[in-house]
């Protein structure tokens, strides 16, 4: 049995860490800062094993050294990134089956914000950690690699089974809905998921977890291979990769 606690962080980060009861093993991922887990694990008195980078950015792995310090958890993180973390104990790659807390995970390689960014999915809890590359209702800006990478790392993602409960990195959430809203105002299912979201943030309760299986159907970013969502929308282009660009740039000039 797995159990998922979702911590605040910096401005609107989350940190998730996980406990598999059964083994008496804790992983975190993406600790952008240290001292939130340390108080969680403190009041929980659990100890810490791993720790789990998806990318290099600060608001990722803030808390890596003095939580490393502290518990001498094991460090896993993308090969690609290797010269941009520190004290790596675990490289890495895509297509690797590793253990995450006792769990067989898979890593995805989903290059585009940055270009080592990795998801994490644990195929037999439904559970993907999506880092920064995808977002309810919307996806990460493409800092370091291609539009063409990150399209395509979209729509690996978009493979994955429908029952898939996605953890992400950030409560972008009531940001990325309007602008979905803007561009897909017709969308019924988008509507109802606005009115839900609306009302967690309302109780200051996250977002996160979501459906991978319904964000096909309401994330334009996971919709740009679909003629039928594309021509609604009027998008002039000749490709899913341009598509996927128009949208991108209009969400950044939004």
């Amino acid at each position: 049995m797995i159990e998922i606690n979702i911590i605040s962080a910096l401005s609107d980060n989350y940190i998730y860490l996980l406990r598999n009861i059964e083994k008496n093993i804790t992983a975190v991922v993406d600790p952008g800062e240290s001292k939130p887990v340390e108080k969680f694990l403190n009041d929980k008195g659990w100890h810490l094993d791993e720790i789990v980078n998806t990318h290099h950015h600060h608001d990722h792995t803030g808390g890596n050294r003095q939580l490393k310090e502290i518990y001498g958890s094991k460090l896993i993180a993308p090969i690609y990134e290797k010269e941009k973390i520190s004290n790596i104990d675990v490289f890495v790659s895509d297509n690797d089956v590793i253990s995450i807390a006792g769990l067989e995970t898979k890593v995805i390689h989903t290059p585009g914000h940055t270009l080592g960014h990795v998801c994490f999915y644990i195929p037999h809890e439904n559970i993907l950690f999506s880092g920064d590359t995808l977002f309810y209702l919307g996806c990460g800006r493409v800092f370091e690699g291609s539009m063409e990478q990150m399209c395509s790392s979209l729509l690996k993602l978009k493979n994955l089974p429908d029952e898939t409960l996605t953890y992400c990195g950030h409560e972008y959430t009531q940001s990325n809905a309007k602008f979905s809203s803007y561009i897909d105002p017709y969308n019924e299912l988008l509507q109802t998921a606005i009115s839900e979201i609306n009302m967690k943030r309302t109780n200051l309760e996250p977002t996160i977890p979501f459906s991978l299986g319904k964000e096909k159907k309401i994330n334009p970013f996971l919709r740009v291979d679909d003629t039928k969502f594309t021509n609604s929308i009027k998008l002039q282009t000749t490709s899913v990769v341009e598509s996927f660009k128009e949208i991108r740039l209009q969400k950044d000039n939004f």
